[in-house]
């Protein structure tokens, strides 16, 4: 293996079509080289979901499903649920004592969700210190990979300023330096043209059915300047043309020319994607089915993953109490 990476989701709503090509199809793949632990990050969830969180539990479960339906495999990776594994809130106590409030009012997402965000009050002591809780996350484990896109890479040297400053303050190499790997992730937009995001509601979800997919898809928003079907189409514009040269690239010169050529018009055009959206998750789709059917082979496989996650955290965390002096 060419070294340890430690990744997560957070369990606040259906993983959609964002999560399986921003995330899941490369996690697959890393897990093939990499000592891989995915975690389903309830604590981080409950940071936003405080007020109601009784959607979480079935959250996690529908979400553990997803992985497996998508290729995460649980004989290769260590899959598991944040809260099972106590260290993960033992070390952010630790790390929390010393990291600056400033450092952690100046962080970027941290500013952007508080913007975004306008459902919940997030103006809370747990969600400024969620990036702690993130580094905890990471060097809990002593992982030395994490895959991130570009805005999380400020995430990734916030762990490394707290990593460094714990060993410099009670004198022990504890902690690696963590590298960001960086993903390149296909620019994938909502259904209305705005990010896909779980918040605004505007995702098409792995677990969605062929009739949802295809409704979903017909209201998708289109290119603004095309307003009659004799209006030449800017595909490069368009969030549904985006969409075909994403899941079916070899089909897109077409639709561009057709599009282009104002030969068909944005109806049609988005039936025709519904089918394929709807054709291209109907193998996950069948397989989280099946996994959703025997709920409590997904507990077992996520208890395994907690054992194995408690095992290699717990030596982490002899070492943290030690350092420190914690008898």
């Amino acid at each position: 293996m060419e070294g340890r990476i430690l990744s997560g989701m957070r369990p606040t709503g259906p993983l959609h079509l964002g999560h399986l090509f921003g995330a899941l199809d490369n996690w697959v793949k890393l897990q093939d080289k990499y000592d891989s632990f995915f975690m389903i990050a309830d604590w981080h969830a409950m940071m936003s979901e405080y007020e109601d969180p009784s959607r979480l539990s079935r959250f996690t479960m529908e979400c553990a499903a997803d992985w497996l339906a998508c290729g995460i495999d649980p004989e290769k990776s260590v899959i598991f649920v944040q809260s099972h594994v106590k260290e993960h809130l033992e070390l952010y106590m630790a790390f929390s004592n010393f990291v600056p409030l400033g450092r952690l009012e100046r962080c970027p997402t941290y500013k952007e969700q508080l913007r975004e965000v306008t459902t919940r009050e997030l103006h809370t002591y747990a969600f400024l210190g969620y990036p702690v809780l993130q580094a905890a996350d990471i060097l809990i484990y002593k992982a030395d990979i994490v895959p991130v896109g570009k805005d999380q890479v400020p995430h990734i040297e916030l762990t490394n300023d707290i990593g460094g400053k714990f060993n410099s303050l009670y004198g022990k190499a504890i902690f690696p330096s963590v590298k960001p790997l960086l993903t390149s992730i296909p620019k994938l937009l909502g259904i209305d043209g705005r990010k896909m995001s779980k918040s605004y509601d505007n995702f098409i979800a792995l677990g969605d059915s062929e009739e949802t997919i295809k409704k979903k898809c017909s209201g998708m928003f289109t290119d603004p300047e095309r307003i009659k079907l004799t209006d030449k189409g800017h595909p490069e514009k368009c969030n549904v043309y985006a969409y075909y040269n994403l899941l079916k690239k070899d089909y897109a010169p077409e639709v561009y020319e057709y599009c282009a050529s104002a030969k068909v018009g944005c109806t049609e055009c988005k039936k025709k994607l519904g089918d394929i959206i709807s054709d291209y998750l109907e193998g996950i789709r069948h397989k989280r089915e099946a996994l959703l059917k025997d709920e409590d082979k997904i507990r077992a496989i996520l208890e395994k993953g907690a054992a194995k996650a408690r095992k290699a955290a717990s030596e982490t965390m002899a070492e943290v109490k030690k350092a420190i002096g914690l008898v």
